[in-house]
């Protein structure tokens, strides 16, 4: 039986998270891991690149003990590489002290992690792996922060759904990277919306235009599994490819502001300029059009493509005025014209200071839904990019095609053919 958007959570999900918590609760694994006041967290790294050591720097700053005791990725020097440069980190003296049998490397790392005594785990691998690591730490009774987007496949994406139901179960706090809901210009301009200040909305426009990003240029050591694990932003299996891995976040807002994803989506897309074998297979623009269940629209676009015109933004047109967010600014015109002039905080850092004050007050955050929304929306516009059909949400979310090796092995692994509209299904 196919799910529907509004039957998913109530079946699937549900059925998940209630056959979940009896198996633990008869195995006597049930646990609330809820610490209050100012008693140390301790807390486990999963992923040392750049955006892991900077996540577990702002957990590790957060208000309150807190202490780094677990660390785990696929590859030794990035792991080694992150602890040093925590240990130069004045700020962080006494937080880190993460013993050689606490340093965890290789496919199955995060299973020290998980079986450490953490009572946070942070998640920052490569998005494939995320499903997988953020269902474990759930399981182990950890509270989490997993970084957007948190899967690259509709598969990936139920399994997020259903685990975060059993974290809420269990009062675990789960935090998301989507750290716009947790900057104050965001917040009080998405208020603005709902409260009614555009009158009723119509249509978006979101952008992430820019120019390249990173690449790992390969060495002659490393194996095909390696070279594609640690130049992940270029392979759809692990990315998801750049409209999932980061144009989410635009895609979010819409989704936050229209108070749920589309049910349907059409968009082209292709490689047009990084076409070179270095840069995978994934594309290097999307244009998506995204339409919504109460008849809103969202023009979705993005591009990673050096010497044009930059633009990462929102904007939400209503019938009595339009909201405009990004670029450093918030502003509603019309009727109801407004300019946010408060506090500006640094939302990398609130993210995790609420993550943290809400397992010290045993208030229980739980982002799971939203995150797992917002990325499925954005894998429903790369499937509409890579096939050139219409999809609907129903489809898109029911979809079994999973995108990945069925092992991590270091050795050959062929890279996947650029997907061609008009001849892909997905």
């Amino acid at each position: 039986m196919k799910s529907t958007r509004r039957s998913f959570l109530h079946t699937a999900a549900a059925a998940a998270t209630a056959a979940s918590v009896a198996k633990a609760e008869a195995s006597g694994r049930f646990t609330r891991v809820t610490r209050q006041g100012s008693e140390e967290l301790k807390v486990g790294l999963i992923g040392c690149g750049g955006r892991g050591s900077g996540a577990i720097t702002q957990a590790l700053s957060t208000k309150g003990e807190t202490r780094l005791a677990a660390i785990a990725d696929m590859f030794s020097d990035r792991l080694e590489g992150c602890l040093d440069a925590l240990g130069e980190n004045d700020n962080l003296k006494g937080r880190v002290d993460v013993a050689a049998n606490r340093r965890f490397v290789g496919p199955d790392a995060y299973k020290g992690v998980m079986a450490s005594d953490c009572d946070v785990v942070v998640i920052a691998t490569p998005p494939h792996f995320r499903p997988a690591h953020f269902e474990a730490a759930v399981a182990a009774g950890k509270h989490v922060f997993f970084e957007k987007p948190v899967a690259v496949d509709a598969p990936g994406v139920r399994k997020v759904l259903a685990a975060g139901e059993v974290a809420k179960a269990k009062k675990q706090s789960v935090v998301s990277g989507l750290q716009r809901h947790h900057q104050y210009g965001y917040l009080e301009t998405i208020d603005r919306i709902h409260s009614g200040e555009i009158g009723r909305p119509l249509f978006a426009r979101c952008s992430w235009n820019m120019g390249f990003l990173w690449k790992a240029d390969r060495k002659p050591e490393w194996s095909d599994m390696e070279w594609q694990l640690r130049n992940w932003l270029y392979f759809t299996w692990l990315s998801g490819d750049h409209i999932t891995e980061q144009h989410v976040h635009n895609i979010d807002v819409v989704n936050w502001a229209f108070k749920g994803p589309p049910k349907k989506a059409r968009g082209m897309g292709g490689r047009q300029v990084r076409t070179d074998p270095v840069y995978g297979h994934i594309f290097d623009h999307h244009n998506v059009q995204f339409e919504y269940p109460n008849g809103e629209w969202c023009f979705s676009e993005c591009r990673q493509i050096k010497g044009c015109v930059n633009d990462v933004s929102e904007h939400v047109y209503g019938t009595e005025g339009e909201a405009h967010m990004g670029g450093g600014g918030w502003r509603i015109t019309g009727e109801n014209a407004w300019q946010y002039e408060g506090k500006r905080n640094n939302p990398y850092q609130t993210e995790h200071d609420d993550l943290f004050a809400s397992i010290r007050a045993g208030k229980p955050l739980n982002e799971a839904k939203y995150v797992a929304e917002s990325t499925m929306t954005a894998i429903m516009g790369r499937m509409a990019t890579y096939s050139g059909r219409s999809i609907n949400w129903d489809d898109a979310l029911n979809d079994d095609t999973v995108w990945g090796p069925d092992s991590y092995e270091f050795g050959p692994l062929p890279v996947d053919p650029v997907p061609m509209p008009g001849q892909k299904r997905r």
